[in-house]
């Protein structure tokens, strides 16, 4: 058997949330756009923990933190840029966004959502992404970002179901 996913690893996540800023920042600088003092903050935040966020829990958290509270559109701004730049992604399910672990692939991916927890975790498997395309491709139907979100029970609270 395989070992759990990262998030469900005890891990330095400090080392987690440093690596992301330090790849955002190197990839907006490849890119030509500025990564805001906001925009890392935000990316940052999203970062935190596993668990993606909301949009409004970012806006509480900023206010909290930094004692100053920007405006909803202001945060919305900030998601909007971290995912054209393929830094973070949006949970559809659950209204929320999740740090991108491979920014290098671009948009899609494949995520096992935690219903007790909702620790998120993105995974990269070629061979789901060809499947879809290729179901797709049989109706006629062609993938612009292949999404797939999968809500299950992580190895932890399985644990503590089982209990």
């Amino acid at each position: 058997m395989s070992q759990a996913p990262l998030a469900c690893r005890p891990h330095n996540h400090d080392h987690c949330v440093d690596h992301a800023l330090q790849d955002a920042e190197q990839r907006c600088s490849a890119r030509g756009v500025r990564l805001t003092e906001l925009r890392k903050r935000v990316l940052e935040l999203v970062w935190q923990s596993h668990q993606p966020l909301g949009a409004y829990d970012i806006l509480e958290q900023l206010s909290q933190q930094d004692g100053r509270r920007p405006g909803p559109p202001t945060v919305y701004r900030a998601l909007d840029f971290l995912l054209e730049q393929g830094l973070v992604h949006r949970l559809a399910s659950l209204n929320a966004f999740l740090g991108c672990t491979h920014p290098e692939h671009g948009g899609g991916g494949q995520f096992l959502i935690c219903r007790q927890c909702r620790v998120a975790v993105e995974l990269e498997h070629s061979a789901t992404d060809q499947a879809i395309a290729q179901a797709a491709a049989s109706v006629g139907f062609a993938v612009e970002q292949p999404m797939v979100e999968v809500l299950g029970l992580c190895a932890r609270c399985q644990t503590r179901e089982g209990a």
